[in-house]
């Protein structure tokens, strides 16, 4: 019969172990548990995001070209234009779990599904607003992209601070007021902004991609397109479209209270892959050739890191791998 406790000298190290371990286990059960008990995505009976959308991207700053490529080709992938070959899993794929929304949105009249496309770039090079911005700017910057049957994108550069920046969020949604009136009424468009926290906030920002700044400590993984900032910008432009999508005018699909709500990636912060829990990204695809981690192919041989969405149908974070 074999003894437990081996010798005097072994036994503190021995139970520390055993107490690492079971915190460390307890914690993934825990991650578990959460993500199999998620509250419904409840419908609040608002619009949502329908038909033929153009993603528009307004650059705000000095960004590179190889940058800007990173993310125009990442709109570009949500499309399942067979025409956009993407090896799986890939982008478009993750978008279908979107789609679900539309088909449980109404028992009565089904809300007509949503085609995203890569639209019109504008470039603000000069910084012609400054390099602080508020609320008010980044709505004036989104106002120079199409207001109708459009998402605007503005995306700010690494040298330029936004109102709650670092200290609340990465990015954020919100809809406007245009200049651009349908039947004589004003209307409200949908826009979306995303900083570069490369030399601000990449630890809170740009995970897993960077050290976390807070909570459990873990190796940084390798960027897929080797740019921390622009990879972790795809990644919260890809929730907050997932978003601005399904709750564009704060009336549509969310958890909570209004104004302090979970949507389609916030639901799902933190998961990447399968067994992700705090502090690890998940089970996730490594190129062999960069050792870079993604887990969706994208157009014109891209590989990018997305995050996991909250599948309606299963009231689940759904991944692709």
């Amino acid at each position: 019969m074999a003894s437990f406790f081996a010798s005097n000298t072994a036994l503190p190290k021995l139970f520390l172990a055993l107490c690492l371990l079971q915190m460390a286990s307890a914690t993934r059960r825990l991650a578990e548990l959460v993500q199999d008990q998620s509250p419904p995505m409840k419908y609040h009976n608002g619009p949502l995001l329908s038909g033929k959308i153009s993603v528009n991207l307004i650059w705000y700053g000095r960004f590179k070209p190889s940058q800007r490529t990173i993310v125009s080709d990442f709109v570009a992938s949500l499309s399942s234009d067979p025409s956009l070959a993407q090896a799986p899993p890939s982008v478009s794929q993750w978008w279908k779990t979107v789609d679900k929304y539309y088909h449980l949105s109404s028992s009565k009249t089904r809300t007509p599904s949503l085609t995203l496309s890569l639209g019109r770039q504008v470039l603000d090079e000069s910084y012609s607003l400054g390099k602080s911005l508020t609320r008010k700017h980044l709505v004036e910057l989104a106002s120079r992209g199409e207001q109708r049957n459009a998402v605007n994108v503005v995306l700010t550069s690494s040298d330029v601070a936004v109102e709650g920046f670092c200290m609340s969020r990465c990015g954020s949604h919100d809809s406007a007021v245009g200049s651009v009136k349908v039947n004589g009424r004003s209307s409200r468009f949908a826009y979306i902004w995303v900083g570069n926290s490369e030399t601000q906030c990449p630890g809170q920002c740009a995970w897993p991609f960077h050290q976390p700044q807070y909570g459990p400590q873990s190796p940084p993984l390798v960027a897929p397109n080797g740019d921390v900032g622009v990879d972790g910008m795809v990644i919260n432009l890809a929730g907050l479209l997932a978003g601005t999508a399904t709750n564009p005018f704060s009336n549509g699909y969310y958890q909570g209270e209004a104004g302090a709500s979970l949507e389609a990636a916030s639901a799902c912060t933190g998961i990447y892959g399968n067994g992700a829990y705090p502090g690890y990204a998940g089970n996730l695809l490594v190129d062999e050739a960069t050792r870079a981690s993604y887990n969706a192919h994208g157009v014109n041989g891209r590989k990018y890191l997305v995050p996991a969405l909250y599948d309606p149908a299963t009231s689940s974070c759904s991944t692709l791998v």
